[in-house]
């Protein structure tokens, strides 16, 4: 008689199908060819490239593991953490409160605009895609300009409505943030796609140690502690030539 398979180890079970989507899908909407403008922003290290402070493989990770541990660990990574489990309770008051905390933390005003940016250019992307009837909402609240829709707000309802878990959505973001700031600084600054590569290696462990670092944070724990990226955001727009928005 033919003995049949344990249930754990079938992956055409329900719950191993809902969470491989869930993250295909979260892949998806970090590929270079999403369009939502996230390959478009530096968040100030245009400005140090062009005062000659990033001119090796080395000021480039030194400057993404500053922006990964004093900018998006103790921001956006706590917000859409945050975010993620009051769309679960579907607490809207909770997430409006978070919507104007993600703003007021952003010092620089190119830093704050592209938040909003690549959040709105998110949620009409996402739309169509057939997601949840909680995330529409929230779009309609951006359409009537009840709230500007900060990004990392916005991916954190999606998130959390999608069924990936609240650690891989962090992760991946993290990881997508300093991905785009590598392949933009290739694109600056006279590497090649190998020095990219590596920079990218090397910092992938870095990327891991932060998404647990922010699953032991709360809202409380919220800071921006890297003044001089915030600053060379300031200086960005005064720039004599731009490659990027911010």
């Amino acid at each position: 008689m033919k003995q049949l398979k344990d249930d754990s180890n079938n992956h055409s079970n329900t719950a191993d199908t809902l969470t491989d989507l869930a993250l295909l899908r979260l892949i998806q909407i970090h590929d270079s060819a999403f369009p939502i403008g996230s390959f478009t922003q530096t968040y100030g290290m245009e400005t140090y490239i062009q005062e000659d402070v990033i001119r090796t493989k080395e000021d480039l990770v030194a400057y993404c593991t500053s922006f990964l541990f004093q900018n998006l660990v103790r921001g956006d990574a706590i917000l859409i953490q945050e975010a993620y489990a009051a769309a679960q309770e579907q607490d809207i008051e909770r997430l409006l409160y978070l919507e104007q905390l993600c703003g007021a933390i952003k010092l620089a005003k190119e830093s704050r605009e592209a938040s909003v940016k690549l959040g709105r250019q998110f949620i009409k992307t996402v739309s169509p895609l057939g997601t949840d009837g909680f995330l529409t909402d929230w779009k309609a609240r951006i359409d009537s300009k009840e709230i500007k829709g900060h990004y990392a707000i916005l991916y954190g309802i999606y998130s959390a409505t999608t069924g990936v878990s609240a650690h891989h959505a962090v992760m991946t973001y993290l990881f997508a943030s300093l991905n785009g700031l590598v392949q933009n600084a290739v694109r600056a600054v006279p590497f090649g796609q190998t020095t990219g590569v590596q920079a990218t290696y090397e910092l992938i462990g870095q990327v891991t140690e932060a998404a647990k670092l922010v699953a032991t944070l709360t809202e409380t724990d919220i800071s921006n502690n890297a003044l001089g990226i915030e600053l060379a955001s300031m200086k960005h727009e005064y720039l004599f030539s731009r490659l990027f928005i911010s």
